[in-house]
């Protein structure tokens, strides 16, 4: 759906309650008449549309309900579903809306001091917003240091002007909408080195102050964050830029955010889904912790109304999956038969470091990887006493197909053993997990590295990334 920009900022509203329960919206959008238009918000980076109403002859449609809106940045969809222009609900949810396709940012209301406030908020950032574009132009083209000192403190007497307004505004309507929104896009200001000790800043200064202050005046349960623009943005770049990146830490930060927005059902099932997705798809090795922290603690014993069964067993099956090969945690146990039929351990396996091979002998990609990852180990691994522990899983071959393989690519000098599907039926039927459950095996082949103890140093990465991550050891403990 293509935005027809109505702010030149981005907005949501406020939370207090109207005067009289529900809301009306009135409506006039020309030229439109017998259609239907539509009444969505933001949710996120997501518009869901929560209604729709016919206009009439006179191009006039009304929302109405019971019940009051939730604040936030609404919009009015177009009939065609094509575009669309954004409003404000917050307080005052009984008023009118008066506006025209052939000119989509002149959209005029009755009885909403919110929106109102918004469009002489926008008239003023129009205006000095052109007069800093013009002046960076004429910048960029400066003849002269004299047209470049001018032009430079025109840019800055002009972003001094915009703060001001800014912090005027919420100081004169400190309960406005406006204000909740310019407070979510303000981003922490550092204070000069000339205040701190010695004049300078320590090396985490900034960092410091930048992340413990990038939340000020926002609270997690304040359900106007979600339906606006503006909060999972700014989610994604404190998470992505100032969060130290490990599971200790992410935790806590999930921890904190989901204790406030815990008060507001719609704002802990916002952050609950949006963690939810984020680390169920990993990004990083690490990510494995996070994901099972959100499973134990905010799923596994307990239920929402908006999850369904599908979706629980979703999230719990990947959880279970990954569980027993959390980075950093010793390696699940492996003991299967070897080329002779004796079954063998891999923790009787001695050596500095271990790589796990899960692959099928039929599997066409890993009959071109198995052979790659023998030459490094010979060429390479083998001299620093890395050992090779490869799991042949059974799928659609059979053991024959297995050892055909070993002997063609002498293998023999790996630990190879053989995982059956009657092997695998049996500690099912058991009540144990399978070999496939616990090393979490979504493809063949699957590379796990392990340090001596058998603790997980790197996992499900390509055998090139693994070699790389193994010499980076190797490197280090020199």
């Amino acid at each position: 759906m293509k935005r027809i920009a109505f702010f030149c900022a981005l907005f949501t509203s406020n939370l207090a309650f109207a005067q009289q329960p529900g809301y009306e919206i009135k409506v006039t959008f020309k030229p439109f008449t017998n259609q239907y238009i539509y009444l969505g918000h933001y949710e996120g980076k997501q518009l869901p549309v929560i209604d729709s109403s016919l206009l009439n002859d006179k191009s006039e449609a009304i929302f109405k309900g019971s019940k009051n809106l939730g604040g936030g940045v609404y919009l009015i969809g177009y009939p065609n579903k094509k575009g669309y222009f954004e409003f404000l609900v917050g307080k005052d949810q009984y008023f009118s809306i008066q506006a025209d396709s052939s000119n989509p940012q002149d959209v005029n209301f009755k009885n909403s001091p919110d929106n109102d406030l918004l469009k002489n908020y926008q008239h003023f950032m129009s205006v000095n917003g052109k007069k800093i574009d013009s002046a960076k132009k004429l910048l960029s083209s400066a003849r002269s240091a004299k047209d470049s000192s001018r032009l430079n403190s025109i840019i800055t007497k002009k972003n001094k002007e915009i703060k001001d307004y800014r912090l005027g505004i919420m100081k004169k309507y400190p309960d406005a909408t406006l204000s909740f929104l310019l407070k979510l896009l303000r981003e922490p200001e550092i204070p000069p080195a000339s205040e701190q000790p010695g004049g300078k800043y320590d090396s985490l200064y900034v960092y410091k102050f930048f992340k413990s202050h990038f939340w000020d005046g926002i609270n997690f349960y304040d359900d106007r964050l979600i339906r606006t623009p503006i909060f999972e943005n700014k989610l994604d770049k404190y998470f992505e830029q100032l969060v130290y990146p490990n599971p200790d830490s992410v935790n806590k930060e999930i921890d904190w955010m989901l204790g406030y927005a815990s008060v507001t059902p719609e704002n802990e099932k916002f952050l609950l889904l949006k963690f939810t997705n984020r680390y169920l798809v990993m990004k990083y090795m690490w990510e494995d912790a996070v994901f099972v922290h959100l499973y134990e603690k905010y799923f596994a014993q307990k239920t929402y109304p908006w999850l369904t069964e599908k979706g629980m067993k979703t999230i719990q099956d990947r959880a279970y999956n990954l569980m027993a090969n959390i980075l950093g945690n010793p390696a699940p146990d492996i003991d299967l038969p070897d080329t002779t039929g004796k079954n063998i351990t891999l923790y009787n396996l001695s050596s500095p470091y271990t790589i796990v091979l899960i692959w099928d002998p039929t599997c066409s990609h890993c009959k071109e990887i198995v052979p790659k990852v023998d030459s490094l180990y010979k060429n390479t691994w083998k001299t620093e006493g890395v050992k090779v522990f490869a799991l042949a899983k059974e799928t659609d071959g059979n053991k024959k197909d297995w050892m055909t393989f070993i002997h063609q690519h002498h293998l023999e000098d790996w630990s190879n053993v053989y995982y059956s599907k009657a092997d695998e039926k049996s500690r099912i039927d058991s009540g144990v997990p399978g070999y496939s459950q616990l090393y979490d095996v979504l493809s063949f082949p699957t590379l796990y590295l392990l340090d001596k103890d058998k603790r997980i140093i790197a996992k499900k990465l390509s055998f090139e990334q693994i070699n790389d991550v193994l010499q980076e050891k190797i490197k280090n403990h020199q």
